[in-house]
């Protein structure tokens, strides 16, 4: 009951600090209080909140019963707003009680308190430890919302964002190679020390170039960085710049960057890379060349450094890229097929939470040569339902190799060339045909 009562005051008391120190900014709010009491494009002085938003920080259904009998608070009746009477009072109640940890996970409070001795607070590596602003998802969406007009609705077909805590995969959930684990800490240390990096005039860096086979996590790693760093993550594929709906091609691309620059410090990642040399060397619209020379430009001009924008792009296809295209990156980041040992962790990942009786990743491992993280998954999802057919939910060894020789008789029948050979595979016949020339 005490610590129910305790989320509450916490929630009233934060409002009352934050209100009356105006040095301190939203990054100075603990997340869920942050999200509750936004309102527009931020946190208004003086927070006023109601019922619903004290519902919303503590994830309490009824947070009035938890402190209604408590002398120093109240609520309007007709508004539904919860207020403190006695500031003192409620003060006094709160830091007996209060924990160092509760009062050290909120920068608001870790800054009211800090000079008191006995309770050892850090305000600065309060703030540091807490979620930015910039991660948050109405943050997000209220910068969107003020940048985007009418005019700018296709720009949405175009653009997909992403706030960190709407990506579910983390790099732990990931078996990465020892250059893609050296990389990702490189780019970690560069957004910490961008102004280090600024002062000594290294500015080209932080242009990544994803190259691998399709289902080898170029896009997973991308959003699990932005997962681990807690930045907005603004994804765009290029093949959507041909798309009919999208009008001036070169505008929108433009506007990709303006998005990632107001978003900052952010992800700026863009899939299907090849197509900037395909279109180079075709015989593509007029519109989508300006579009495509406008994107190169685009790269050329952004910085990690002067606009906190971390740009990586991926391509399934690096052969087709041009030295034009390859000049853009400064550091080029393999993503190749798994490899037996890297297989065999996949493996035990992806099953973490399935029971299997006699379960051998490296037998597994070694049954799945040339199969990617992506399809390691599909072997996986065919075992289970496989099972669920049978009424099962505890899985067996056999039924992963059995469903790693039904994922490879399905690869190769979509590999054939022609719909004819693959009923005759299926049938179990094989025709004569004549050789072709």
């Amino acid at each position: 009951m005490e610590n129910r009562q305790l989320d509450v005051v916490e929630v009233l008391l934060t409002g009352i600090c934050y209100d009356r120190n105006p040095k301190l900014d939203e990054n100075d709010l603990p997340p869920a209080i942050r999200t509750a009491l936004w309102s527009g494009d931020g946190v208004r002085r003086p927070p006023k909140p109601d019922e619903e938003d004290l519902a919303a920080a503590t994830g309490i259904e009824d947070p009035w019963a938890e402190i209604s009998g408590l002398m120093f608070t109240d609520r309007d009746t007709f508004s539904g707003s919860v207020s403190v009477t006695d500031e003192g009072m409620a003060e006094e109640w709160f830091l007996d009680r209060a924990d160092r940890e509760r009062l050290q996970a909120n920068p608001t409070l870790a800054y009211e308190y800090q000079d008191r001795d006995a309770l050892d607070l850090d305000y600065e590596a309060s703030r540091a430890a807490n979620r930015p602003v910039h991660a948050d998802p109405q943050y997000i969406e209220s910068q969107l919302d003020s940048f985007f007009d009418e005019d700018d609705e296709e720009m949405l077909d175009l653009v997909e964002v992403r706030a960190p805590a709407e990506i579910e995969i983390t790099l732990a959930d990931l078996v990465l190679t020892k250059d893609q684990e050296t990389e990702v800490r490189k780019v970690a240390k560069a957004i910490e020390h961008r102004d280090y990096l600024a002062e000594i005039g290294l500015r080209e860096i932080g242009k990544l170039l994803f190259v691998g086979p399709p289902g080898t996590g170029k896009t997973s790693v991308a959003r699990g960085l932005a997962h681990q760093l807690d930045l907005p993550f603004v994804e765009v594929k290029l093949s959507m710049i041909t798309s009919q709906y999208l009008g001036e091609t070169a505008k929108n691309v433009e506007k990709v960057f303006e998005v990632a620059k107001r978003l900052s410090p952010c992800i700026l990642f863009i899939d299907e890379f090849d197509f900037v040399a395909k279109t180079r060397t075709s015989d593509e619209h007029a519109a989508i060349k300006r579009a495509v020379n406008t994107l190169l430009k685009s790269i050329d001009e952004v910085s990690l450094i002067r606009d906190d924008v971390l740009l990586i792009g991926a391509t399934n296809h690096p052969d087709e890229l041009d030295a034009a295209a390859w000049r853009r990156f400064d550091e080029i980041l393999h993503f190749p097929r798994p490899d037996e040992s890297m297989r065999s962790g996949i493996l035990e990942l992806v099953t973490a939470d399935i029971d299997i009786e006699g379960f051998d990743p490296d037998e597994l491992a070694a049954e799945t040569e040339g199969l990617t993280g992506s399809d390691l998954r599909l072997v996986l999802r065919e075992a289970v339902l496989s099972a669920l057919v049978s009424d099962r939910t505890t899985l067996t060894q056999q039924d992963l190799l059995d469903a790693v020789e039904e994922f490879e008789e399905r690869d190769h029948m979509r590999n054939l060339e022609t719909i004819e050979e693959a009923l005759d595979v299926e049938s179990g016949h094989e025709h004569d045909h004549p050789p072709t020339a």
